[in-house]
């Protein structure tokens, strides 16, 4: 926790890691603020939540937690890509610059320019809102069966990645920046290739850095345009989404911008038959 953070205010770099600690605190979390991230930060039962804009993207998907949290009374807002770092908690805390907040928010005093942190500050006497959060639809998918070939999975976020995702290709909604930094929370398992949402890149390029640490690992990865694709909506990003960043392994496949995912694993696919 940031030094001149009060006690009721927590900082994380994503929010599919809150715990029972977090229950009644306000969370700076610097996951995008998406519909699947609001989802989760209500079930951890949060009293307010700050995410990130992800550059809002198409159909303003990086903003959905906003709306979808004032059905359940819970103050959330977010903060502008280009203010602070996607996926960095400590830098949304210290530098974030507040771009869009919900009704629950305004309510209790939180506005489009506050700091995050003033807005967190104004957040903790908000009330604690009530029920649960409805059941968050099916968000893991086979998206291509693979034929005995590689198969293409989808999934919401990348905390759903399973150990046997291990050589197959992961479209992944989630955005495509390191937590902290990390070059170890770029993927936990390794595989073949795997697809990110750029999340309007953002300040410091944040929304891409998970492409350069995947490379290292030898594997092929792309983000897809937000403007293309809701973040947080695996099956958008197959469907929609054009690739707006890769990495070397990617493009020695014959990968390129402006392709579509269907195209990327092709590719993918087809340099790896060929070793």
């Amino acid at each position: 926790m940031s030094a001149s953070a009060p006690a009721e205010v927590a900082i994380a770099d994503t929010v599919t890691k809150l715990g029972p600690q977090h229950y009644g605190q306000v969370v700076i979390g610097a996951s995008h603020g998406g519909v699947y991230a609001g989802y989760v930060a209500a079930k951890a039962g949060v009293r307010g939540i700050i995410l990130n804009d992800a550059g809002v993207g198409l159909d303003s998907a990086g903003i959905g937690a906003l709306p979808y949290l004032d059905e359940l009374d819970l103050a959330a807002a977010v903060v502008d890509c280009m203010s602070a770092r996607i996926g960095d908690g400590q830098d949304m805390a210290r530098r974030g610059i507040i771009s869009h907040v919900n009704a629950a928010a305004a309510a209790a005093g939180c506005t489009p320019g506050m700091s995050a942190m003033d807005c967190a500050r104004a957040m903790t006497a908000a009330p604690m809102p009530e029920g649960e959060a409805p059941a968050y639809a099916e968000s893991r998918f086979l998206l291509r069966d693979g034929d005995g070939g590689p198969k293409v999975w989808g999934i919401d976020s990348a905390s759903l990645v399973r150990p046997e995702d291990a050589g197959q290709i992961v479209v992944t909604a989630s955005h495509g920046g390191l937590l902290a930094g990390d070059p170890a929370s770029a993927l936990r398992i390794d595989a073949l290739a795997c697809a990110f949402n750029d999340a309007g890149v953002g300040i410091d390029d944040a929304g891409i850095t998970r492409l350069p640490a995947l490379n290292a690992r030898g594997i092929a990865a792309v983000t897809v345009d937000a403007r293309t694709a809701r973040i947080g909506d695996a099956r958008s990003s197959w469907e929609t989404g054009r690739i707006s960043h890769l990495n070397d392994r990617a493009r020695d496949a014959g990968v390129e911008i402006g392709m579509s995912l269907a195209d990327f694993a092709d590719w993918i696919v087809r340099a790896s038959l060929e070793g």
